[in-house]
């Protein structure tokens, strides 16, 4: 028998309780992986009975979803705030992609989550790229129009700074277990990032 999804929490409280779930699934999954996550070691984490799991998720199929729209909205939002009031489109490139780079080191488990999703949720995967993707895609499509930058596919200049963002977070704040990136190696990031998007003309 296929559970319903349980509606939104109403109340402040129930809002707290569906968010401790989710701080607690981001803590298993990333711990344990997908397969080996239960949903009894989610609520022991977050301190609830079982069945207070099931007011809010209808399976551990779908906290998993929720909680990868989850980072991904709090990443978005996160480099938006950093990057809203930027002078130009490089220097907004820098704020957003150190605050990127911020989130990934209080959140390693953004990484690992997001590659269990290959095999765990697909949909929940491409979900989380495209939205970023859509967001960067709009904010270049601009540069460009005001002379900003060089002109190009401006889909194609997001996922190429999206893939640079990824890895070198990867090897220099995930791989090393830092809390933020090293100083020569972001400028040398953003320095061919600035040479990639050029200038228009």
């Amino acid at each position: 028998m296929t559970r319903r999804t349980p509606p939104l929490p109403r109340t402040e409280r129930g809002e707290q309780t569906r968010r401790r779930l989710l701080q607690a699934a981001e803590d298993v999954f990333a711990r344990r992986g997908y397969h080996d996550a239960s949903i009894v070691k989610i609520t022991e984490a977050a301190g609830v009975a079982q069945g207070t799991f099931y007011q809010y998720f209808s399976s551990k199929q779908q906290i998993f979803d929720e909680l990868v729209d989850d980072l991904n909205g709090r990443v978005r939002q996160t480099m938006t705030d950093a990057a809203h009031d930027a002078p130009n489109r490089i220097e907004a490139e820098r704020r957003g992609l150190l605050a990127f780079l911020a989130f990934t080191a209080a959140h390693p488990a953004l990484y690992r989550i997001i590659r269990q999703a290959e095999i765990a949720s697909p949909k929940a995967l491409h979900r989380h790229y495209t939205n970023i993707a859509r967001g960067y895609t709009k904010g270049l499509s601009e540069a460009m129009a005001g002379g900003e930058i060089a002109d190009g596919d401006p889909e194609v200049f997001a996922w190429i700074l999206m893939a640079i963002g990824e890895m070198v977070g990867m090897r220099w704040i995930l791989w090393r277990r830092a809390k933020q990136i090293p100083p020569e190696v972001f400028e040398q990031t953003m320095a061919f990032i600035a040479r990639g998007l050029g200038r228009a003309g």
